[in-house]
């Protein structure tokens, strides 16, 4: 079953599961954070854009909680970071961006997962968490996310969580340094979850 307990409402809450806690990354994080993505990078790398040079410093880790603040009293973008709820320990990311109100009220989803936590089925048990508060906290209607067509584990954890199939958009993402075809998925507020 899913929790969300809301420790703050203003900015963002913190999502709780099971197994997984969520809330907004601070600038305490940065080592863990930066230690999981430098330990990752290969694992990562043919998902993502190409990371800039500084990407794992100090000074960039900070440039980025500045535009996750702004998006966030923008009220366009949520990012949180993934802890396992035993342990306390570091074990990936999850984005709201993209988040549109007005008649659309829909938001994209992305997320990450370090190397040494995935397949244990614990992004499925992050996304399912941010689905219910997207829908019942944010009030948003539609959350849509794309993953590359050869990326098996992400496709698994979308249709488990519940998410339909929409089709295909060409050279949709730069990732890797090229544009890449992604699979498109989204689910409705109205949608039955699994």
């Amino acid at each position: 079953m899913t929790l969300i307990r809301s420790l703050r409402l203003d900015p963002m809450p913190v999502v709780v599961t099971a197994r997984v806690e969520m809330r907004p990354p601070t600038m305490g994080d940065f080592e863990d954070w930066a230690a999981l993505r430098a330990d990752s990078r290969d694992f990562l790398t043919p998902w993502e854009p190409i990371w800039p040079a500084d990407d794992l410093t100090r000074s960039a880790y900070r440039q980025r909680l500045r535009r996750y603040g702004r998006e966030v009293r923008e009220d366009i973008g949520y990012t949180f970071f993934l802890f396992g709820r035993g342990d306390g320990g570091l074990l990936g990311g999850i984005s709201l961006t993209n988040v549109r109100r007005g008649v659309t009220q829909s938001c994209s989803l992305g997320y990450w997962m370090g190397r040494r936590h995935a397949g244990r089925g614990l992004m499925s048990e992050a996304v399912k968490g941010v689905v219910v508060h997207v829908f019942e906290t944010m009030r948003l209607h539609r959350i849509e996310a794309a993953c590359l067509p050869s990326n098996e584990a992400s496709k698994h954890v979308l249709h488990k969580v519940g998410f339909s199939d929409e089709g295909l958009a060409r050279q949709y993402l730069r990732i890797n340094g090229q544009w890449r075809d992604h699979l498109l998925f989204a689910m409705l507020a109205t949608d039955p979850r699994p």
